[in-house]
């Protein structure tokens, strides 16, 4: 079905706009994508795509209750709300070896506060090695925290520069 095909792009375009900080272009993507799975009337798509946006927003811990699932968490399934409960941070979850995935996971630990450094790095490189410009520089910022909390003017000099170089 070409509804199908056009929303798959448009959701995956979002993924990458959203994650590489190209916000105008990712929120047209969306809506674009939501707007093809909302023509099949079904709640439980609508959802689920909403979902992605919160796990993506999540892996660049930009946290909120997930607002378009919750409107639509009537229809949405009982899958896709585990998958809620998990981002909130409400349940277990498991994910797979997808990076976004893997980065989503240390979001949901952050987020509950069970992430310990290496965590926090495992989400630098995870960033890093997908070339995903706003998680990285959300992460970053933690680690600079971190430094600047533990007085380590060395490693939060390294973490700005590293930063600077990333923002381009």
């Amino acid at each position: 079905m070409q509804w199908q095909s056009d929303a798959a792009q448009a959701m995956a375009s979002f993924q990458r706009a959203y994650l590489t900080g190209e916000t105008a272009r990712a929120e047209a993507e969306f809506a674009a994508a939501r707007k093809e799975l909302g023509s099949t009337g079904r709640a439980d798509l609508v959802a689920r795509a909403e979902l992605v946006r919160c796990a993506v927003r999540s892996a660049s811990l930009e946290f909120d209750d997930c607002p378009g699932f919750l409107a639509l968490k009537d229809g949405a399934g009982a899958e896709n709300a585990r998958y809620a409960d998990y981002l909130l941070g409400k349940s277990s979850f498991k994910g797979t070896d997808e990076p976004l995935s893997r980065l989503v996971a240390e979001s949901v630990r952050f987020r509950a506060g069970g992430i310990d450094p290496a965590g926090i790095s495992r989400a630098v490189e995870i960033a890093s090695g997908q070339g995903w410009r706003r998680p990285l520089l959300a992460w970053l910022g933690v680690q600079l925290k971190r430094a600047e909390a533990a007085g380590d003017s060395e490693t939060a000099a390294q973490i700005r520069r590293r930063m600077a170089l990333v923002s381009g």
